[in-house]
């Protein structure tokens, strides 16, 4: 099965990624005795000093209590799922504005369209290909999306985010809450896609992404009995869990 950056073969994970310390693609293996990591490219060794984040060993799902039937037998089944946390808040950003209004299809395709034109070759051993290249987004135009099958909305956000790529990224040293502070202070970036973000960089279990357009449905007919939900009843429903309100979606 392939991702949308990386690869999952026989013998594990590979992701290919832009570390603050150059490109890397990070391979993750588990076996009898645990989880194991190697890298290759000028970024290996950030990405594997990152492996246990990456993994989920900064999040405590063993502390979350739920008194509802359905969520604790759902997180009795799945204690081992945890957020991981990719200290990478531009990448997250991106993925999060290419998924805006659109199925998750559509997003795909536009962020695969992306990596093929506006980035380049992986390390390592299998012909993956990096993230897109902020730079590029930056200095490119409408146009160049719009082959992309991105309208012009989602275009000219990700153009503005990418301009401040480097400050975004910087975001990984400060809390979810102050990071998703500085995201929606960005043009076109809002409740829902800072969220979306902060829960892959930061590994944020308690982040709600208001505004989704079948979760507040979901949250309301599981927990309360009640067919259709706004954003406003969802928050209520979830407020108990803080600040495990992420998890509860998921």
């Amino acid at each position: 099965m392939t991702s949308v950056w990386g690869r999952h073969a026989d013998d594990g994970w590979y992701r290919p990624m832009r570390t603050p310390e150059g490109p890397a693609t990070l391979h993750v293996r588990r076996d009898g005795s645990g989880v194991h990591g190697r890298a290759w490219g000028e970024g290996s060794e950030w990405a594997l000093d990152r492996l246990e984040r990456w993994i989920g060993f900064g999040d405590r799902p063993e502390e979350f209590e739920p008194q509802h039937s359905l969520l604790a037998g759902l997180h009795r089944r799945s204690i081992g799922r945890r957020f991981g946390a990719s200290g990478l808040v531009f990448e997250a950003l991106l993925v999060a504005i290419c998924s805006q209004k659109v199925t998750g299809k559509e997003a795909a395709m536009a962020m695969r369209s992306m990596a093929r034109v506006m980035s380049d070759p992986a390390p390592g051993p299998l012909p993956l290909r990096l993230p897109p290249d902020p730079e590029r987004i930056a200095g490119a135009r409408y146009h160049d999306f719009h082959r992309m099958r991105m309208e012009r909305k989602r275009a000219d956000t990700l153009i503005g985010a990418a301009g401040d790529a480097s400050r975004v990224d910087r975001l990984a040293d400060v809390e979810p809450a102050e990071a998703r502070r500085y995201l929606e202070r960005l043009r076109g970036v809002g409740e829902w896609s800072s969220a979306e973000t902060v829960a892959i960089s930061h590994g944020d279990a308690d982040a709600v992404s208001v505004g989704d357009y079948h979760l507040k449905h979901y949250v309301s007919w599981h927990l309360a009995g009640e067919p259709r939900g706004t954003d406003e009843r969802m928050l209520e429903l979830l407020e108990p869990y803080r600040p495990h309100r992420g998890r509860v979606i998921r």
